[in-house]
Order: C-alpha cells, then structure tokens, then sequence
C-alpha cells in the first residue's frame, strides 16, 4: 500500500469519527473544496488528494472550538486560540495524537495527521459588499500564508521577494499567534448578524468561495469512499463557482498533491 493510501485510509478513520462527533453533539458542518469536488466527481477522495476539509458555520464552529473533547485521547482540536504561539493558520485543525506530522513551514509544528477545520463566516447582504468586506483583512490573510510558506528557487520572483522580507521581519514585532487571532476576530463579530452573503474567509480560492449561504444549503449526505459524510447542498453551483469546469480532469501533469511534510504513522507527535 502506498503513503497516498495509508494517509486516506487514516483520513476516512477521522472523518468517520468526527461526523459521528458533530451528529452527536448536533453541529452542522459541509465537506468543502477539494473534500466536497472528490465526494461528487469520484465518490470519494480525488485520487491523488491527501486532505480533508470541512466547513462549519461559525456559531456552531465557536461551541465545537470552546467544548470539543475525546474521551479517549485520540484527537485534539487546536484553533487560533491555542496556547501555542506558534499555531499558524486562522482556523481550526483536528489532529490524530497518535501519529506525527511535520509541515514544512517555517514553524516546523509537530503535530498529527489532520482534518483542517474552516468556520464558514456570512459578512454581507450583496456579493459586491462581500467582497468589499474580505478586502479589509485580505492583506493581513496574504501574510499569514507568506509566513506559512517556505523560500523555494522556482517561485516568481515577487513572491520570493515577498516571502524574504516577510520573515525577516522580527516575530516578536509580528507573531503568527496574533495575526491568526484578529483573522480569527473578523470572522467572529460578523456572526452576530444574520448576513446572506460569505463563505470560507481563510481558503485558497478567494471571492470565489464567497457566495449565498442558500447554495451551502441543508447539510446532505454525499457518498464518500464506504461512507456517508455531509456536504453542501446545491453542489453544482458551489463547484462551479470554485472550479468551473469541475467534472473534467485536470491534465495528468496536474494531478499531484501539494502538501509538504514528514510523515511517521507509527509515532505520537506528543512522544516527540
């Protein structure tokens, strides 16, 4: 069996435990992305993914974060708000304790295999006020990324540039901890308001994950390898809005996994 298939078969582990988590507990949440296009397109995981992303919408996402707990140890919740200052993403990530996972980012984290954990955040009436909206914090966004990403030759040079002054820049003047937090806080005070309009704030795709929440819909259950996970309701526009085209293949060329990391499923990263 190859790593890709070791690591989805640990994937599917979680994710069936976690959907059995949320039902229980009564939290909604979608599968999103690349999770949502493989359910649809192939049943299951895009064949060359290694990751699963989940979103939830935000007041559901703040009870998960502040009461989330496995009686037997085996998963952990971390989020912006973790005591680790090193904890470099604006949204949650569910880790398996009992492996060890090291992304390479600048911050070298130990941690497990994961789940990434979006909140899904609603902060307008219009897409053009949407839109307007995310720009506020798409700067400080574009930062955390940059400091999440290592200095590699075949990048442009802009982005080389960027990414060089961006860590030469003391932590101690611009921690990762606190620009997490205030991405974090954006999303946060939105949700007071019943707005039509938002989506994941913190993806890769930018205003096109923006879109009517009616799209995300009821959570629907979506076959998904041998189970059944929820996903968003009006598939189909939520594809298209992310991928266009999303039924054809990419060319081979680009069917490649993007994460980079060092990967032991036989060790605790809480050993480590």
């Amino acid at each position: 069996m190859s790593n890709l298939e070791l690591m989805q078969n640990k994937l599917l582990e979680m994710m069936k435990w976690f959907h059995n988590y949320c039902v229980e507990h009564h939290i909604p949440y979608y599968m999103i992305g690349g999770t949502m296009l493989g359910a649809v397109r192939h049943k299951g995981f895009i064949p060359w993914d290694d990751d699963i992303d989940v979103g939830i919408p935000r007041k559901a996402y703040i009870r998960l974060v502040k009461e989330f707990y496995d009686k037997n140890g085996h998963y952990v919740l971390e989020s912006p708000l973790s005591k680790d200052k090193k904890f470099s993403y604006p949204f949650a990530k569910l880790y398996d304790t009992r492996t060890l996972l090291i992304e390479n980012t600048p911050y070298k984290l130990k941690r497990g295999i994961y789940i990434d954990v979006f909140p899904l955040d609603f902060i307008s009436d219009t897409q053009e006020g949407c839109i307007k909206e995310i720009n506020r914090i798409t700067s400080l966004h574009k930062v955390v990324i940059a400091k999440n990403l290592t200095y590699k030759k075949d990048r442009v040079l802009k982005n080389k540039i960027a990414i060089s002054l961006i860590h030469n820049f003391p932590e101690r003047i611009m921690p990762i901890n606190y620009l997490c937090r205030a991405l974090d806080k954006f999303g946060y005070d939105h949700c007071k308001y019943n707005y039509s309009y938002g989506g994941n704030l913190y993806g890769q795709w930018g205003a096109k994950e923006l879109m009517h929440k009616s799209i995300m819909g009821k959570p629907t259950l979506y076959k998904f390898q041998d189970s059944a996970f929820y996903g968003v309701e009006k598939y189909d526009e939520y594809l298209t809005n992310l991928y266009g085209n999303w039924r054809e293949l990419p060319p081979e060329d680009k069917r490649i996994t993007h994460h980079d990391y060092y990967l032991d499923m036989n060790k605790s990263y809480l050993d480590v």
